[in-house]
């Protein structure tokens, strides 16, 4: 990736040059860098608050309560790891930071319980594991907290205004996907 970002900077770069606006490309690259360290520290802020809200909820006892909630559904989804407790609560953990669109706190807690389905499923992915990425990646979004972030540091009014999009995006891509990693299952197990 680092490669397609270095290239693209230096096509920039000499087409600015040859096309004689280099003053405008050097303007821009001061530009975009100050706006990038003013995006890094909105989102972060944004990811902090979250990230302490769902350390609250855990202290408080809301993530079991949330977990026990959302345990049926999961355990459909879930059916070859629904015993195994841990799995299950890092499961839990991965499905609320990303209901409140908290993909960064989400990416450790997913990472976890991958660790913990792989341990049973050796060196080979099981399902479970493969709808976890699938549940993980398309994951409905509640509060898309970091894109919200993104539109007010960009200005946005009403940067929640999204809800609605955001909500219909997400539970069609969770039910599009959870339907294709229930078919190929089905698919390669005959």
């Amino acid at each position: 990736m680092s490669v397609i970002w270095t290239g693209m900077v230096v096509v920039s770069i000499v087409c600015g040059l040859a096309t004689g606006h280099g003053a405008e490309v050097a303007a821009a690259a001061v530009e975009g860098t100050g706006a990038a360290v003013e995006l890094c520290l909105s989102i972060g802020g944004m990811l902090c608050l979250w990230t302490g809200v769902m350390e609250v909820m855990r202290r408080a006892g809301l993530s079991q309560k949330l977990s026990r909630l959302l345990r049926p559904i999961l355990c459909r989804l879930y059916p070859s790891v629904a015993d195994d407790r841990e799995v299950m609560d890092s499961i839990s953990a991965n499905v609320s930071a990303n209901l409140l669109g908290l993909g960064n706190a989400a990416t450790p807690l997913g990472l976890d319980a991958a660790r913990r389905m792989g341990r049973k499923s050796g060196k080979v992915a099981s399902d479970a594991l493969c709808m976890l990425v699938v549940c993980n990646t398309a994951s409905i979004q509640l509060i898309p907290t970091t894109v919200a972030t993104v539109r007010a540091a960009a200005g946005s009014v009403t940067p929640f205004d999204i809800l609605p999009a955001v909500w219909m995006a997400s539970a069609i891509s969770v039910g599009v996907g959870i339907t294709a990693a229930k078919v190929c299952a089905r698919l390669w197990r005959d």
